[in-house]
């Protein structure tokens, strides 16, 4: 939709002004909610543009085929046949989406990690309340552990199951884990699903766009990304990602639309699809018009790939530059805010759990003293950091509390230097030392 652009190096101020921030704003927390360049920002004001000129030409019409383009664009990017490839507004739809459309039976359990995105713990807990479904958590680890004994945690969680006389039907886990935020050795918990009957439901949220995907050789049950937190798309997309055996397990897109075929059954009039007729599968078809929406971000994601081959650093180029770069960054980013904070950066003993963009660093607050060991008062301190950060520095910062411990979670971007994260260590000191002043919890 737009001629050639020119390359931009990361981390340099000509890159930073390709996005769209405040001036006085620094967007330390990349992971949450992404964002995007001012040509991604201009191709979806044409598509929306487009659509408000006509309307009815551009949704029935232009939409389905320039959807197509941005559905080869993306297979080709994670290696996968173009025919597994739809789009969803987020991984928390494309979650629902799978989960939903399983048939569940007396006996069938759903397996799930402590460190599940919380919406997804949610989203399983309403299948129990609502279905035969029962649910099983796996929480006998805290990070940092390593990924043997992580694999080794699940396999005694499907043991234990399947002693109980019931059969764990899907397992759902992340590519990367959200909060804290550390890479999941998501390849070798796919391969043990397939070992035990199990359906893999991969939660890439944090996956296309921050780390090498070839979905093909994964060849999981099912696969969802977001590809406007990492990608550079607009919000919302997401890649949903099923092989051709299970598309027929989903049979409805979130909310059922005008692609879905019912069952055949005696006596039922046909419903008709309103819309103009399609040679696509039936898979396709269920996803290309979900409702009335803003489907422009899904459009987006040619330019978004276009943009991210602009980039280069150290002599390379696209993807190879922002991973490189982001990664390298996350790591030592962690180095040096835990350098300020005197204290450390959450990793195994295999150091598998900080190849991504994230650094999980331990933030110098003692909770005994400050939250006397009640959660509650733990997580109204988080909390008040992370406000005290917009208040008053002009920036957000993703706080948890976990294993006892506060934790900041670092997100790197291309858009970001070293300068950055000395300020952002500096500027958690002088938080910290306030809340070790009790200034958190006072009313």
């Amino acid at each position: 939709m737009s001629g050639p652009i020119a390359s931009f190096e990361c981390g340099s101020q000509l890159l930073k002004r390709q996005f769209l921030f405040d001036p006085g704003y620094r967007n330390l927390n990349h992971g949450s909610f992404g964002t995007f360049p001012r040509v991604v920002r201009d191709a979806l004001r044409q598509y929306q543009d487009e659509c408000e000129a006509r309307p009815d030409a551009f949704i029935r019409y232009a939409y389905p085929k320039a959807l197509d383009v941005s559905r080869e664009a993306v297979a080709k990017l994670v290696n996968a046949p173009v025919d597994t490839c739809v789009f969803v507004p987020n991984a928390t739809t494309g979650v629902n989406t799978v989960l939903r459309s399983l048939v569940y039976a007396e006996g069938d359990v759903i397996l799930y990690f402590a460190t599940i995105y919380g919406a997804c713990e949610k989203t399983v807990t309403y299948l129990t309340e609502t279905t035969p479904a029962e649910s099983s958590r796996i929480d006998d680890h805290v990070y940092p552990v390593s990924d043997d004994a992580l694999c080794d945690a699940f396999e005694r969680a499907v043991a234990r199951v399947k002693s109980s006389g019931k059969q764990p039907k899907v397992a759902i886990f992340d590519s990367i884990a959200s909060l804290p935020g550390v890479r999941v050795p998501f390849e070798r918990l796919v391969s043990l699903c397939r070992s035990h009957s199990i359906l893999s439901l991969v939660d890439g949220a944090h996956g296309i766009g921050q780390i090498p995907l070839d979905l093909a050789q994964l060849d999981a049950d099912s696969f969802i990304s977001n590809a406007h937190k990492w990608l550079f798309t607009p919000r919302g997309c997401a890649l949903l990602c099923v092989p051709k055996r299970n598309q027929g397990l989903i049979r409805s897109s979130l909310p059922t639309s005008h692609g879905f075929i019912p069952l055949p059954k005696s006596g039922s009039p046909k419903i008709n699809n309103p819309l103009p007729p399609s040679p696509k599968s039936a898979f396709v078809v269920n996803f290309e018009f979900v409702g009335t929406i803003d489907n422009a971000p899904y459009l987006c994601l040619p330019a978004a790939l276009k943009f991210r081959e602009s980039i280069t650093w150290q002599g390379k180029s696209g993807e190879d530059a922002i991973i490189g770069y982001t990664q390298q960054q996350a790591r030592e980013a962690g180095k040096l805010v835990a350098e300020i904070l005197s204290t450390e950066i959450m990793e195994n003993e295999e150091g598998t759990l900080g190849r991504c963009n994230f650094s999980n660093v331990r933030l110098p607050l003692d909770p005994t003293t400050l939250a006397g060991g009640e959660t509650s008062k733990a997580v109204r301190i988080a909390q008040w950091i992370s406000a005290t950060l917009v208040d008053e520095y002009n920036t957000f910062i993703a706080i948890i509390f976990y294993g006892g411990a506060w934790w900041v979670r670092l997100s790197a971007q291309i858009y970001l230097t070293t300068d950055d994260w000395q300020w952002a260590g500096e500027v958690l000191k002088q938080v910290c030392e306030r809340a070790s002043k009790g200034e958190a919890l006072r009313e």
